[in-house]
């Protein structure tokens, strides 16, 4: 085994570990945003699920009406479509 070889070979492994922790650099300093859009994502589905769940069961009864519920001051019940009430 030649030097060249022997430096050639220090050389390619110092350029993959380099890569190797740019890369690992990169993905840490995303991780926040990555968090925070999970977090968003699963909020989301969080709460369509459960509108969802309550705009069918008043669908069901009759389209055109909504229920108020107790828990909801000033009146707007279950809706969280974001539309203005009627009236």
């Amino acid at each position: 085994m030649k030097w060249d070889d022997v430096t050639l070979a220090i050389f390619a492994a110092f350029g993959c570990i380099m890569l190797l922790l740019a890369q690992v650099s990169e993905v840490l300093s995303r991780l926040p945003q990555i968090i925070r859009a999970w977090h968003q994502v699963r909020q989301e589905l969080n709460g369509s699920a459960d509108s969802g769940s309550r705009d069918h069961a008043t669908d069901a009864t009759d389209p055109g009406t909504r229920e108020i519920g107790p828990s909801s001051p000033g009146g707007a019940g279950g809706d969280t479509s974001g539309e203005a009430p009627a009236g």
